[in-house]
This record gives structure tokens, C-alpha cells and sequence, in this order.
């Protein structure tokens, strides 16, 4: 029973996305369904990051081949930057899990994850295993592949090239190579076996192309006697698109990324080398060999006859018509031994019959969320759009387990509805994502649940089961609660309905800097998720920091009213950090969390439950000048950092940027990426320049060197590389002793860079004119020095500085060290 309930978690989460509109086909849709639904076969596309896969073979096998295919994520991209928000690390993570789901929406795959962290760049397969922990992450590509059961497995990358590469890409295909036989081993992960099988794919291989190589030549030189070689520019008549065109739009999910993508029509050739297993005879399809038809399982053959008389005698005007056929194929699979084909094409045909009948169902709460123990008034509603006799018998509600048995006959579009309440049980869990809802480690998330392990997202937990007759056979529809809206804008909108806690507490900031013994203030909001909460916030701290008054009480009449508290907080005379914890009590339950809510177009409103603190630092910090102009570039919180050690920061907008504008200020300061994404930026140039020349700093944040808006980013010969040290403990040595950024005002120290987060910095400068001076040298284990991380050069009157330390990642983590090398990076001069 437990394989059966996670098989229906595991399907169901991939035909019906969370919270989006009800998927409505049309007849061109419906009949390329009834191909997918006639051919079984299985290929699994591995890497290590969103983006990493190769759309375009994706959309192939799904719309070409009609294959179910699916891409295993090793990692969420958690370290990675954010081109159109604040967000990083967790909230980022789940940012690009909902940015791939959205590509494969559009593609025809499926989405699978482990357990690793992208704990950010590593430069060789194994630091990573070792971060990742390398038998729990194989132990989750093993668990994927028992329980989606590829024939064909492809990695993007070659696990032959340690170290010549991003660790995290060839960790994916080292995993993916071991995995391939331990799949099939009975002794191998053993308590994985109670829910699934082992399984054994049939071909394993990686998708090589030109890239791979040192150029074209070296490519067409090398020997393809392993190699597929096929052609994924078709075209497809009944999308309209051709194979490419789709592979663009998928890949244009990846917003946070900035992967925006322009289709293409023509042959697009791809190529496949075989790793393990027999290579095709023709050497032009991943299945040749395999048995892809109805024909390969136990009382297939009958199912097959049927479906491939649907396929051809398919009415477009009329899809209704395949309904008898269609309920007798479905009938047949329910009947099937092979429980794994048995689970996925039952779900496959639900879907194709109650599109044929223009069958909608739904089931919508009255409000968006709900706290445990509360009552929700759910709108039923039924209506079938074809002459087909069907009853409604009953729907149930889940997990209440309310219902209704209207046991009425559905005639050609007259639609049904009804009311029904829903009783969020006491136990029910907040709605957050399951990977993070226990404490983690660098490399890995730490998830309990085995059923979870390897899914994109949390199961929604409020469903409505619809039980419909079709001339005496009763077939069960599945609809998740969601809610929904008209938007002034947008028209009818949709949202999940979620659990949320009954109060959520959150600081105004996540870190705050004292740069002196005096008291301040600070805030805690409260959230109310019902109406009449009432409670007590007490924070918790470290020894030596007074906080007053000790406990406040909360008291508040709406749900979704809030109130916000303020207490003082005084630090101690001395350097030190704590943690502020908040602990609201109500009815007996303390609650330490905040609920974080993510809202951006492409991808569905998304709502974290995260632990709320409030790291407090106390530093002696000195610091000259106060005004600071800051350009924003990809996104980040520097601003607000710097505000926290007293300085007034000004946005300015590059249009606002003028000689006379920044004359007021004591530096400007641009944001990660700006020369890479602020176009306004190359007409500005000069202005900046100038403002050095005439004694203003300009400090200049890190830049890739691809797609730079200008090429004079300095006054002076600057490169940009992609060096980088990733190991954030990695020795930082100091090449310019007296130089005025390691001392004035701030003496730094070795000490200074102890306890960093995820890396020192990246994309340094490799080249720089004699002008610059570099201030210090670091580098990851076994490689050479990089000098480039800081450098500082005098221009006129002013000086002009570029750094790739990720103060991006510092700030808000709240590192000491990092706040007193910026203030001297300001200061400079003065």
C-alpha cells in the first residue's frame, strides 16, 4: 500500500502542476496525448543545475518520440546569483525549482532533484562529493532511477574530466555512471526496496557535441564509432513550432539567470556517445532495440489494438467520440501485472478521457489559506461538455474526508456545483518546501521522508476526489484545492491553497551592525493566520546584550492583520555577534518562524516557512564620509548593509547620473553585474570616470567578462577572468601591508576574514595596468595566487577601486570582516 501511495504523490505532482490554471486541451493536444499514451518508453536527462539541461533533446524525445522524459536536478541552483531579485541561497533555490518546472511545462518533461545543496562553485568532483556527501546523493540518483525507470539515462556531462570543469558538473555523471548498475542491485541501498524495484536501463549515455572538445576540428576529428548522431530541428504541424522554437521558450524560463532565449528553425544536430550498454544498430534512435509498444507488458497487446484504433480514427471536431474505446483501454490497464506502467498510463488516460469530454472539474477555497483546526467553504463545480452519459456519484473531500453523493447525471453542458466545508486537520503541516523544513548541513538538505526524497516540490495535501460513472465504470479524477481570484489586470487567477502557521514573527532586517555601545531599536512583526490571536513575544539572545522590555503581548482581531512590536536592544562595550530569536506564544505552542512569501509572473506565488532570527553584531567600526550613491546592477543588499554601519545611501537610476548629481557624494558604488546588465551604463562612462578624476571614489563590484555593456569598465587596462576561490576559508594574504585600505580607519586583519560564507570571490581581473595596485592574494588549494580579488588605483583626484569579493554574500550573512574592508574602501582619502 505505501509503493501505491507514493507512486500517485510521485505521478500526480508532474500532470498537474500546483496552483495553475486548469490545464483545458485543445483537440490537437488531446490527440498527441493518445500518442504519448501509446508508447512506453523512459529517458532520464541528468546533470547538476537548472539550466544545465539540454532543452532541445528534451522537447525531442517528448513531442518527437513521445517518450516520457524527465530531468534529474542533482542540486536547486541555490548558489548561484539572481538577476531579477534579492533572493539568494534557499529562496533562490526555490525560485529555479519553479523556473524549471515552468520549462518543463512547456517542453513535455518531468522535474526530479536530490537532496545536494548548491553550495556554490567547486573546481573539482571531489570537494564536491565530499561537501555533497557522496553515498547520500547517489543513493538519491539510484532512488530516481528505481522509480521512474529509464531505459535510456543521458548526462550532460563527461564524468571523464575531473578537474577540467565545474566540480558539480562532473560529480552529476560520475554519480550517474555508478548509479546506472547499483540501480539494479538488490544489496545496494536496500531500504529504498520497501517502496520500489530495482531497475536496470538499458543504455547509458553522454551528450557530447563540439563543446566538449578544444575546437571543430578536434570534434571532427575524434572517433564516432560510440556515437548517435540525429536531427532535432523538426518541426511539428500540430504546435505550430518547430522542436527548437519550443527548446527556446523552455529555456526561457530561467529568468533568474537571465537565460533569455531567441528560437531557431533548420536541422539542429546533437549527438550522443555511448557510455554503457549496446549501441543501436542504425545509430540514430536511443530506443532502437527496446520494446516502446503496448506489446512489452503482460496483457498489453488488447490495450494496444485499441489505442492505436483511437490514434487512427482520432475526430478532431469531435473528440468525444473516442470515449467508448478510451474507457475500455482504461478498463484493461487496471488489469495490468506490471504495477510500475499500470500507475502511469491509468493516470495518462484519466487525463485524455476528461479532456475527449470536455469533462472540468474543480475545487476552489472560499479563502487563499488556512491554519489547522480551521473550516474552509469549498466550491465544488462539475460540468461535461459532450453527449457521453456520465454521473456524478460522489466527491470527497482530502484529508477530512467530507463528502457529497449528488448522484446526478451530468447532461451536455449543464454545469453542477455545491459547497462543501473542509476541516483542516490539527496535524496538518504549514505549506513550505519539504526540503527545507529541517536543519541541513553545506552540501546537503536533510529530508526525512523517503517518499519525498527525489520530487520538485511538497505535495499538495487538500484534494477533492471526484468519482464519476461512464456508463458503469466508475473512474476517480483528482483535483487539488486552489483558489482563485479575478485580477483587474490578469482576469482569472489562480493560487494554491495553503496551511500556514497562525502566526508568523519576522524582524525588519536580518542583520543589524552597531557601530557604537548605544541602544537601539528594533522591530518584530507580527502576522496573524486566524482571527483573535492573542499571545506573548519574548527574544532570546546572547550573554551581554540587554534587550527591554523582556516580553510584550500581541493582540490581533483580523486574520492577516499584523502588528508590529518594538523592544531596545543595547549592545556590549566589546566586539560580538549573536543571534536574536523571537518565541511567540499562543495557546501554549511558542512559534520561531516567519513565512516568506516569493511572487514573481513566471512561476507560481510560492510561500516558505523558514526560521526567523536576527543576527546583531557589535563592531568597532570607524568609517569617513557619509553620503553614498549606489547603482544597482543584478541585485543585492549592499545598500541596506551599508546603511547599517550609518551611512546614507542614494539610489540613483543611470539615467539620474550626472556630474553634477554625484558631486555630493563621498563614493558611488555599482551593484554585481551592472556593466553586464545596466545598457545606460556605456553612455555613462565618462561621467563616472570624470567624477574620479575630480576626487570621488568609485568602487566597482564584480562583472563577468561576457556581455560587458562597455569596454572601458576602468580608467586604466583591466581584464576580467573567470578566476575565482571558491573555498571561502582559503588564506587571505596581504600584498600591500600599508596600504590605506588595510588601515585606515580600520586596521584589518588576518581575523577579518575568518568566518566567511560559500567563497572569498569570483570572475577577478587576471590583467591590470601598472596604475592599479593590487591589496590581496588568495587562492583555492593547489592552485596559483590571484591577485586580482581588490585593486585600487589613483585617478585625478580621486581613486577608483574594482573588487570581486562577494560582499554580496557577506552582508547579509553579517560578517565582520567584510564591513570593515568596504568602510575603508569608502573612506579611501579622506
Amino acid at each position: 500500500m505505501r509503493k501505491f501511495l507514493f507512486a500517485f504523490i510521485f505521478l500526480s505532482l508532474f500532470s498537474d502542476i500546483q496552483a495553475q490554471a486548469p490545464e483545458k486541451l485543445s483537440a490537437s493536444e488531446i490527440f498527441h496525448e493518445i500518442e504519448k499514451l501509446n508508447f512506453l518508453g523512459s529517458v532520464l536527462y541528468l546533470a547538476a543545475h537548472p539550466d544545465d539541461e539540454n532543452t532541445r533533446l528534451i522537447s525531442y524525445f517528448s513531442n518527437e518520440q513521445n517518450a516520457r522524459t524527465a530531468y534529474l536536478s542533482l542540486t536547486r541552483g541555490d548558489g548561484g546569483q539572481n538577476l531579477i531579485g534579492p533572493q539568494i541561497r534557499e529562496e533562490l533555490g526555490v525560485i529555479r525549482t519553479q523556473e524549471l518546472l515552468a520549462a518543463r511545462r512547456i517542453d513535455g518533461g518531468q522535474q526530479f532533484f536530490t537532496r545536494a545543496n548548491d553550495f556554490g562553485y567547486s573546481k573539482t568532483a571531489d570537494e564536491t562529493l565530499e561537501i555533497w556527501n557522496k553515498k547520500e546523493v547517489l543513493s538519491d540518483v539510484v532512488w530516481v532511477i528505481r522509480k521512474f525507470k529509464p531505459d535510456v539515462i543521458i548526462n550532460r556531462f563527461d564524468h571523464r574530466t575531473r578537474g577540467t570543469t565545474h566540480g558539480h558538473h562532473t560529480s552529476s555523471a560520475i554519480l550517474s555512471v555508478e548509479a546506472f548498475e547499483l540501480a539494479n542491485n538488490k544489496d545496494a541501498f536496500q531500504n529504498q526496496l520497501q517502496y520500489t524495484e530495482t531497475h536496470q536501463s538499458e543504455r547509458l549515455f553522454f551528450n557530447t557535441s563540439p563543446w566538449f572538445y578544444d575546437n571543430e576540428e578536434a570534434f571532427e576529428e575524434a572517433s564516432k564509432i560510440n556515437f548517435l548522431k540525429f536531427d532535432t530541428g523538426v518541426y511539428f504541424p500540430l504546435k505550430g513550432l518547430s522542436n527548437p522554437e519550443i527548446a527556446a521558450l523552455s529555456r526561457s524560463q530561467h529568468r533568474s539567470q537571465g537565460f533569455g532565449s531567441t528560437g531557431s528553425r533548420g536541422t539542429q544536430e546533437e549527438y550522443l556517445e555511448l557510455i554503457k550498454g549496446e549501441i543501436p544498430e542504425g545509430k540514430e534512435d536511443i530506443f532502437e532495440g527496446i520494446n516502446t509498444s503496448w506489446s512489452r507488458l503482460e496483457g498489453g497487446a488488447e490495450i494496444g489494438q485499441i489505442l492505436n484504433k483511437v490514434q487512427e480514427d482520432f475526430d478532431f471536431t469531435n473528440p468525444a467520440a473516442s470515449l467508448p474505446q478510451l474507457i475500455a483501454a482504461y478498463q484493461l490497464i487496471n488489469e495490468l501485472k506490471n504495477e510500475h506502467w499500470k500507475e502511469i498510463k491509468s493516470e495518462q488516460i484519466k487525463n485524455i478521457i476528461a479532456a475527449s469530454g470536455g469533462l472540468y472539474l474543480e475545487a476552489v477555497a472560499g479563502s487563499s489559506a488556512a491554519t489547522p483546526s480551521q473550516e474552509v467553504p469549498v466550491k465544488l463545480e462539475a460540468i461535461n461538455r459532450s453527449d457521453f452519459a456520465i454521473t456524478l456519484q460522489k466527491v470527497e473531500l482530502s484529508p477530512n474526508n467530507s463528502s457529497i453523493e449528488p448522484a446526478v447525471t451530468l447532461k451536455n453542458n449543464n454545469g453542477w456545483s455545491e459547497e462543501l466545508a473542509l476541516k483542516i486537520p490539527e496535524s496538518t503541516k504549514a505549506t513550505s518546501p519539504y526540503w527545507l523544513n529541517e536543519e541541513g548541513t553545506t552540501g546537503m538538505y536533510n529530508v526525512e521522508n523517503r517518499e519525498l526524497i527525489g520530487l520538485p516540490e511538497t505535495p499538495n495535501s487538500t484534494k477533492a476526489v471526484f468519482y464519476l460513472d461512464f456508463n458503469g465504470v466508475q473512474i476517480p479524477f483528482s483535483k487539488e484545492v486552489v483558489y482563485k481570484y479575478n485580477d483587474n489586470v490578469f482576469g482569472e487567477t489562480y493560487r494554491s491553497f495553503e496551511i500556514i502557521q497562525p502566526v508568523s514573527v519576522e524582524f525588519e532586517e536580518s542583520v543589524i551592525i552597531f557601530d557604537n555601545a548605544q541602544k537601539r531599536q528594533i522591530s518584530a512583526k507580527i502576522v496573524s493566520g486566524k482571527e483573535n490571536l492573542q499571545g506573548t513575544l519574548t527574544l532570546d539572545s546572547g550573554e551581554n546584550w540587554k534587550i527591554e522590555p523582556k516580553s510584550r503581548n500581541f493582540n490581533i482581531a483580523q486574520k492577516g492583520g499584523s502588528v508590529t512590536l518594538n523592544f531596545s536592544i543595547t549592545p556590549p562595550a566589546n566586539e560580538s555577534e549573536t543571534y536574536i530569536i523571537p518565541k511567540a506564544k499562543v495557546e501554549d505552542k511558542i512559534y520561531s518562524e516567519k513565512t516568506v512569501h516569493i511572487d514573481y509572473e513566471h512561476i507560481p506565488y510560492q510561500t516558505l516557512v523558514l526560521p526567523s532570527k536576527l543576527k546583531v553584531a557589535k563592531l568597532n567600526i570607524e568609517k569617513k564620509g557619509e553620503q553614498i550613491a549606489y547603482i544597482e546592477g543584478a541585485g543585492d543588499v549592499v545598500p541596506e548593509s551599508l546603511e547599517q554601519i550609518g551611512y546614507k545611501v542614494t539610489r540613483i537610476s543611470p539615467a539620474g547620473i550626472s556630474e553634477a548629481s554625484l558631486k555630493r557624494f563621498d563614493a558611488v558604488v555599482l551593484g554585481i553585474r551592472a556593466y553586464n546588465i545596466v545598457e545606460e551604463l556605456k553612455y555613462k562612462q565618462n561621467v563616472l570616470l570624470n567624477y574620479v578624476k575630480n576626487g570621488g571614489n568609485l568602487i566597482v563590484q564584480y562583472n563577468t567578462n561576457r556581455g560587458l555593456k562597455t569596454d572601458n569598465i576602468a580608467p586604466y587596462h583591466l581584464e576580467l577572468s573567470r578566476d575565482r576561490v571558491t573555498d571561502e576559508n582559503a588564506e587571505v594574504r596581504f600584498l600591500a601591508e600599508d596600504h590605506p585600505l588595510l588601515n585606515y580607519p580600520n586596521k584589518i586583519n588576518k581575523e577579518d576574514f575568518e568566518n566567511w560564507v560559500q567563497e572569498r570571490g569570483l570572475y577577478f581581473p587576471s590583467a591590470w595596468a601598472p596604475e592599479f595596485t593590487p591589496v590581496l592574494s588568495m587562492n583555492d588549494q593547489g592552485e596559483t595566487p590571484k591577485d586580482g580579488s581588490l585593486l585600487v588605483a589613483k585617478y585625478g583626484e580621486g581613486y577608483y577601486i574594482y573588487t570581486g569579493i562577494s560582499f554580496f554574500r557577506e552582508f547579509p550573512a553579517g560578517v565582520p570582516g567584510a564591513y570593515k574592508l568596504f568602510a575603508n574602501m569608502i573612506s579611501i582619502g579622506k
